[in-house]
């Protein structure tokens, strides 16, 4: 690829992502500040998320002006993306955000891990489809999701929805 014409897509990443970051800056104008639990008001993280943001698209900017990423190591992998991956990963959050108020945050988010994994598993061009694989990533995505929902719900008692009445599951 020619530099230039790559030169200018670097500048043009960078200029969005600065515009993301200020666009996050303005919506965070309009939450509000008053300190909450622990002085931190609810409008803290969108501004830190809209500075770090803001900052990273300026230094992906500078990047490309003094001549680019030159070097950065070709990227590994395909050339082009592939796209059933993309569908599985995009099921697998759709399905979440559709099954979660009905069968809860930790089933809901194991069926999304692992459907997102399998997406990536066969991206890859792994075996993903074997009852032992399937089985491996449900119980890894369990695991990730069961304490992440405990913690939220027993420790900063943040309500999310459950299978159960007991909070537990």
């Amino acid at each position: 690829m020619n530099q230039q014409p790559l030169l200018r897509v670097e500048t043009l990443v960078g200029a969005a992502v600065v515009l993301t970051g200020l666009g996050l800056a303005g919506g965070a104008i309009t939450i509000p500040g008053e300190a909450g639990y622990g002085g931190v008001g609810p409008n803290f993280l969108p501004w830190v998320v809209a500075a770090v943001l803001t900052v990273c698209g300026i230094l992906i900017v500078r990047e490309a002006l003094s001549g680019g990423f030159h070097d950065m190591e070709p990227p590994s992998g395909s050339e082009r993306g592939w796209w059933p991956g993309l569908v599985w990963v995009s099921a697998g959050l759709l399905l979440n955000a559709a099954l979660i108020t009905t069968i809860g945050f930790i089933l809901s988010c194991g069926l999304c891990f692992l459907l997102a994994v399998q997406g990536l598993r066969r991206a890859q061009g792994q075996h993903a489809s074997a009852p032992g694989v399937l089985a491996m990533d449900l119980v890894a995505g369990l695991a990730i999701s069961a304490p992440v929902y405990w913690a939220f719900t027993k420790f900063l008692a943040i309500n999310l929805p459950g299978l159960t009445g007991t909070g537990w599951i």
